[in-house]
């Protein structure tokens, strides 16, 4: 009994930790994508070289903010698709558990009757 309580313990302190992880990555890769934009805008507001400082600084915070939209909405796309396609592939998952449980109890039920013949 204290051997499962254990290994159902360590089990949630695994998934607590791979949750923690992935949030981790996340907040990772989001901090990446904002320096990313930030970068891409300051390399292109230094193109525009008669901008005032002012200017500068709002083009700057014009492209990033733009730049993290493209990318929240690009990354709601496929977050989308990956829900459609979980949701897919479970359904068709679930249908073949069904049609090999089916499988399985119909080759019981001809097993249980060719016994039943044979022991006449």
């Amino acid at each position: 009994m204290k051997r499962s309580s254990l290994g159902m313990r360590a089990e949630r302190h695994n998934q607590k930790c791979a949750r923690g992880l992935n949030e981790l990555e996340g907040h990772l890769l989001a901090q990446a994508e904002v320096t990313e934009a930030l970068n891409c805008a300051e390399a292109f507001a230094a193109q525009l070289t008669w901008l005032t400082t002012a200017q500068r600084e709002e083009v700057v915070r014009l492209y990033t903010t733009h730049r993290l939209q493209i990318s929240r909405a690009a990354l709601q796309r496929v977050t989308d698709r990956a829900r459609e396609l979980q949701c897919h592939y479970s359904s068709r998952y679930h249908a073949l558990q069904v049609r090999l449980l089916g499988l399985f109890l119909s080759t019981l039920a001809v097993f249980v009757v060719v016994l039943v013949i044979l022991a006449r």
